[in-house]
């Protein structure tokens, strides 16, 4: 048995914010007991004084290009957007992961344990992404949920990348057109196939099957207020149970509307600059006005718009406006554990979860602060100098 003792951490109890002294016992990868005094269980037990250091679950990414936009390799190494087509469903982010991207490093140095990463923007449907943990050589081994979303893409992007070439979509009644499109014949096929009267396979519409099941999310793109209500339209008119907003510059302005229809935002990137027209809005203090009006926020970098490195920094931007720490760092762990439907083992420092934690040098929302070890699956992924 595979087994590490950490004592005297500083933990963060999620519900109050209060500061707890604990020590965590770690065996075969999953958090075995926490509690205020744990003796050593055996000799073989590695103990590791963590002397009252900040202690974490590992920080959650729930929106990334982690592996699919590699660093320092150029166009070679992009392969995000498969724009030959405008409607790839069947697309798979698991196909273009490069475990050995560098930016995995970074992401370890971070206290990031775990990300969303999967296909861009361009398209209209852009294909399936998934949930890793951010250590591996072999990304089938890294897998968390696989997949965990189909991406839809509303606003500019698609119309940009296909109507300069004068293709569909060139405006955002050609967007919404083609995606209908696609779930309605994903429809027909569904009740033939369930009722048995599948004479052949669609590649593109079993892709698209799990979203109409509720077993996956529908992951919109939509910067503005109108793309996001046309997200939450779409869905609503094909009974998809599991709808999730990213980017969401705009959210604030509807976040009443997502409330009573339960939509989370997958909030990001917070530090671009407004490129672009849908950006217009970008404000740091977005999080605070979605958090009070009741919208679930997970922070995201959208790496590698901004580095993966960068997301506790984008957190202590939002508590500059007025996020309470609780609660940024609800956005960091909980609530992007829910949205990717990984709560039952990713998010918290819990008995019975996978050992994913991140040790800080002091308050992790200082930003002098370091990430001094990171922890996976109970084995030390990084530790600093």
């Amino acid at each position: 048995m595979n087994s590490i003792l950490l004592k005297n951490c500083l933990t963060i109890d999620l519900k109050t914010g209060n500061k707890e002294l604990k020590d965590i016992l770690i065996e075969d990868g999953i958090i075995r007991r926490i509690s205020t005094t744990i003796e050593k269980p055996s000799s073989q037990c590695k103990t590791i004084e963590i002397g009252e250091r900040y202690v974490l679950p590992g920080l959650i990414d729930c929106h990334t290009h982690l592996g699919i936009i590699e660093e320092a390799t150029g166009k070679i190494g992009v392969d995000n957007n498969e724009t030959s087509d405008s409607v790839t469903p069947h697309l798979r982010g698991l196909d273009a992961i490069n475990p050995q991207d560098i930016a995995f490093v970074d992401a370890l140095r971070a206290g990031v344990t775990t990300v969303m990463t999967g296909p861009g923007s361009n398209n209209a449907v852009g294909g399936l992404n998934l949930v890793i943990k951010t250590q591996g050589s072999i990304i089938d081994q890294m897998i968390v949920r696989n997949p965990a979303g189909l991406k839809i893409s509303l606003g500019e992007n698609p119309m940009s990348t296909y109507g300069a070439h004068g293709k569909c979509p060139v405006t955002r009644m050609g967007i919404t057109g083609l995606i209908r499109d696609l779930f309605m014949r994903a429809q027909d096929y569904l009740e033939l196939k369930q009722a048995g009267k599948l004479k052949y396979r669609d590649i593109r519409l079993e892709a698209v099957i799990p979203v109409l099941t509720g077993d996956i999310s529908l992951r919109a793109h939509a910067h503005r207020a109108d793309d996001i209500v046309t997200a939450v339209r779409i869905a609503e008119e094909f009974k998809i149970k599991k709808l999730v907003i990213e980017h969401g510059t705009e959210a604030h302005l509807v976040a009443d509307y997502l409330v009573e229809r339960n939509v989370p935002v997958a909030f990001g990137p917070m530090l671009t600059p407004r490129i672009k027209m849908e950006l217009k809005g970008r404000n740091y203090n977005s999080v605070l006005k979605l958090t009070e009006a009741g919208v679930k926020v997970s922070l995201i970098s959208d790496h590698p718009y901004n580095s993966i490195d960068q997301l506790r920094t984008v957190a202590i931007l939002a508590i500059s406006e007025g996020l309470s720490q609780v609660n940024a760092l609800k956005c960091l762990t909980v609530h992007p554990a829910e949205v990717l439907d990984c709560n039952n083992r990713l998010g918290q420092l819990k008995e019975g979860y996978d050992a994913d934690l991140a040790v800080f040098s002091e308050n992790p929302f200082n930003s002098m602060s370091k990430v001094i070890m990171t922890i996976i699956n109970g084995k030390i992924a990084y530790q600093k100098d």
